[in-house]
């Protein structure tokens, strides 16, 4: 019985824990996509070429996550890795927001 009651108990715990990290996993999606789609929003860039807004950007501060814009659809020459965000090509951002030019979110993974 106390076995099985120590049992419970890591249970909820460890799931407790997972819920939480996955909460926060969520929460800092939804904070690189309000960003990226304000940044995009604010730019006086020319958004038809498909350029990186996270790069050299200090207004970007959310680590492992990059802010793009590609066309919607998607064409092929947005998966041409010239064509992504530097940090991303790095592997030092494994996450990306993309945006179409007027700014609508297209994907965030």
């Amino acid at each position: 019985m106390k076995l099985l009651i120590i049992l419970l108990i890591l249970s909820v715990v460890f799931i407790a824990g997972c819920t939480q990290q996955t909460q926060e996993v969520t929460d800092v999606k939804q904070q690189a996509i309000s960003l990226c789609v304000q940044i995009c929003q604010k730019t006086n860039k020319d958004l038809n070429n498909g350029p990186c807004l996270s790069d050299d950007n200090p207004t970007w501060n959310i680590n492992d996550w990059v802010c793009d814009v590609a066309h919607s659809p998607r064409q092929d020459v947005d998966n041409l890795p010239e064509n992504q965000c530097q940090e991303y090509r790095e592997g030092k951002a494994h996450h990306f927001v993309e945006v179409d030019p007027n700014c609508n979110l297209i994907r965030a993974v």
